[in-house]
């Protein structure tokens, strides 16, 4: 496949310019609702789904195929990573309206992350094809694991990485707003919040772990890996929005979702020396996996609404109070020019705090 580099400048660049509008459209602290979640849900999954359309047009059924199963599994994949997310913020008691600023650059990181997976993969692969057996034996393991360990959830208090953070980073007890960052007594200080950010983007390193060889099995071009990795991960602030509340429907997800990366990693085992399984074939199989295991989930917790994830009864975090908001200094601090007074700050208490 020749992607020139004026195609790949204009895919990041639309990336950029949607991270900006979605930016600036949640520049405000708010709740997200169920009708917001689902309206730019639509948008990621047209924007994913036209870009698959022009893949096809402009480079082939094929290629096109192979980008459309590749964009399938990791939005799948991705269904797996919202649960945890759920967990996460349930658990550490995050206000609503403070979630989109932690998801946002939750996904921008993961972005960054799987360009560098996805690059070392690509020339792995191209360097020494029996790698492939490693991916596959790997993600038979990885269905395998989840399969028997389908029942059990992430306890956020047993994370290592938030155990290092708390032990080398200085950090208050108490949400600060949507700031990451406060100064206390002179001193900078991370808040609760930036805590939750690392932890979501541990996970997102240890998801992507499992999906990158998950897509090398449908396609080993690194465009359409890293396009169909792109869609598919600027949709997931919606998606959580979305389906955070409907976690206890989808009892069978967990298990369509190990079915398909023991799928793949048979697909991808053959691939090397035996046999190819046509895109198209193995599209179909995923697709059926996936509907049967939302269609089973449904159908087995008909009748239940929406349910939030209770909060933990022992919240290690709490809210700031007005007054401790109020004695917190700019993070960042202006030297005026030698010569020139400093101007009288005039910034409301309420906003004094650290970005």
């Amino acid at each position: 496949m020749d992607v020139s580099f004026w195609v790949w400048a204009a895919v990041l660049g639309f990336i950029v310019a949607m991270l900006a509008l979605d930016l600036f459209a949640h520049r405000h602290a708010h709740v997200i609702g169920v009708r917001e979640a689902a309206s730019w849900s639509a948008v990621w999954v047209m924007f994913g789904v036209a870009f698959g359309v022009l893949i096809w047009i402009g480079y082939g059924a094929e290629l096109g195929q192979q980008y459309f199963a590749g964009y399938l599994i990791e939005k799948s994949l991705a269904v797996d990573n919202v649960f945890v997310w759920a967990i996460i913020f349930s658990y550490f008691a995050v206000p609503r309206e403070y979630q989109h600023r932690v998801l946002f650059l939750g996904v921008l990181g993961a972005l960054v992350f799987r360009g560098i997976f996805i690059a070392l993969g690509a020339v792995l692969i191209a360097n020494f094809s029996w790698v492939l057996y490693i991916f596959a034996v790997f993600l038979l393991w990885t269905g395998y694991r989840m399969i028997r360990q389908r029942n059990e959830h992430l306890d956020p208090d047993k994370s290592r990485a938030l155990r290092m953070f708390r032990r080398w980073v200085p950090m208050t007890d108490a949400y600060h707003g949507q700031h990451f960052l406060i100064r206390k007594a002179g001193m900078v200080m991370a808040t609760p919040l930036l805590a939750v950010l690392v932890l979501v983007e541990v996970t997102d390193i240890v998801f992507a772990v499992d999906s990158i060889p998950a897509i090398f099995a449908v396609t080993s071009e690194p465009f359409l890996v890293f396009t169909a990795n792109a869609f598919a991960i600027l949709g997931l602030r919606a998606m959580y929005f979305l389906l955070a509340d409907l976690i206890h429907r989808f009892v069978y997800l967990k298990i369509g979702l190990a079915l398909v990366l023991i799928w793949v990693g048979i697909k991808m085992m053959l691939k090397v020396d035996l046999f190819y399984v046509p895109t198209p074939l193995s599209l179909a199989i995923v697709a059926t996996i996936i509907g049967v295991s939302i269609v089973a989930s449904l159908r087995a917790t008909r009748g239940q609404g929406r349910q939030a994830l209770p909060a933990s009864a022992t919240a290690p975090f709490r809210l700031a109070t007005e007054e401790e908001i109020a004695a917190c200094e700019p993070v960042w601090r202006w030297h005026p020019r030698p010569g020139k007074p400093a101007a009288q700050s005039t910034t409301n208490p309420d906003d004094r705090e650290g970005e």
